[in-house]
């Protein structure tokens, strides 16, 4: 299951599209999380609705991300969505990448 934050369901229900959730290989530990609308949802495709945000999410990036939690935080002038994963191992020093 994935789930999303108050403040991230907040952020993501202004453009009221379905939220489509990757991992792709990429970075200095290997993965990184991506977020894109979902236009079209696949037969194979995970989908979990949390706080009225549909949620996306294709067999092998699930794998990587069940159990997880969309936030969204703002620190100085950076801000945007962070993933809470219980499975991540490691990331990289620059925060871009994990490793399960």
């Amino acid at each position: 299951m994935i789930t999303v934050s108050d403040l991230a369901a907040e952020k993501m229900s202004a453009h009221n599209r379905p939220i489509r959730v990757l991992v792709k290989t990429t970075g200095c530990s290997g993965l990184g999380y991506f977020l894109e609308f979902a236009d079209k949802i696949n037969e194979e495709d995970h989908t979990f609705d949390s706080k009225g945000i549909q949620i996306v999410v294709d067999s092998k990036s699930f794998e990587y991300i069940d159990g997880s939690e969309i936030d969204y935080l703002k620190q100085g002038l950076n801000e945007g969505f962070q993933f809470v994963n219980p499975n991540e191992k490691a990331k990289c020093g620059c925060g871009e990448s994990f490793t399960v």
